[in-house]
């Protein structure tokens, strides 16, 4: 009984490392893969990193690909330059380069994205967006929407604003953020629900703000904000906090945002100017 209780432990855990084993050759060929291979280069590199030097009878079998198909795929890793042959008398042979040679891949799509970033920017620019309705969602939505901000580069205006700016969660984008929306010389212009100044929100000492609180009553769930040509209408705040699921409704129309603005200005005259505060 001990001898056959034994050998089922072995065996469970020989099954275990197996299946660890292969959860780690996905995590591999999944991350070759976003560098640009192809899937049977990924696992032909793979094998061979695990395997050492090999031929391709060798190759084909561990790597599970027809052998046919491995001649096509280990020809393309050569001119990458990811594998070298090693010619032998009787087969030729195939050895992985060490994997720090794929820094230079990761190096290389930098230096491709970023010569090409100045014409996809004109491209882009150049295209008319008059009037537009989307949806920015989640925490690279909104930082979409922050930088959205930077590139039409004219004042903001906020009703309901909420404080969430300075959610913790946020700081190190946010002081970054901040020190660019000054240098380019964008003024927040801020109606706060009167939460936030019961609160004493740092959010009030901020430089190149002004601001004023609305009264209890029209505390909402929701705010507004207008810049440029843009609307942007944020559902589910809460006081201080950024909504990690939050989806961002943005208009562009400048009838719209003109009316708007008008609304806010509407709103700042009629507040007691006592309330008004101003940082710059």
């Amino acid at each position: 009984i001990y001898h056959l209780n034994l050998n089922n432990l072995i065996s469970g855990h020989s099954m275990r490392l197996n299946l660890v084993g292969r959860l780690k050759l996905f995590m591999i060929i999944e991350a070759l893969q976003e560098l640009g291979l192809a899937k049977n280069e990924a696992k032909i590199y793979e094998t061979l990193l695990r395997e050492g030097e090999c031929g391709v009878s060798t190759v084909s079998a561990r790597a599970e690909i027809n052998r046919r198909n491995v001649y096509d795929s280990m020809n393309r890793l050569i001119e990458r330059g990811l594998v070298f042959e090693i010619r032998t008398a009787t087969e030729n042979r195939y050895r992985a380069v060490e994997p720090s040679k794929l820094n230079e891949f990761v190096e290389e799509r930098r230096k491709k994205l970023a010569a090409a970033m100045p014409e996809m920017g004109k491209l882009f620019y150049a295209t008319p967006h008059k009037e537009e309705v989307f949806v920015y969602r989640g925490v690279e939505g909104w930082k979409n929407y922050l930088r959205d901000i930077l590139r039409v580069n004219e004042d903001v205006y906020t009703i309901g604003a909420k404080g969430s700016w300075l959610d913790p969660k946020l700081s190190g984008f946010m002081e970054t953020y901040l020190r660019d929306t000054q240098k380019a010389g964008i003024k927040f212009h801020l109606l706060f629900d009167h939460e936030v100044g019961k609160s004493s929100h740092p959010i009030t000492k901020l430089p190149s703000t002004s601001y004023k609180f609305l009264s209890p009553e029209y505390s909402t769930g929701a705010s507004l904000e207008v810049f440029g040509d843009h609307v942007v209408n944020f559902p589910g705040q809460a006081l201080g906090k950024f909504n990690e699921h939050l989806s961002l409704t943005v208009i562009i129309n400048k009838e719209i945002a003109d009316a708007y603005r008008t609304w806010f200005k509407l709103i700042w005259d009629l507040l007691p100017e006592q309330q008004k505060k101003q940082r710059s």
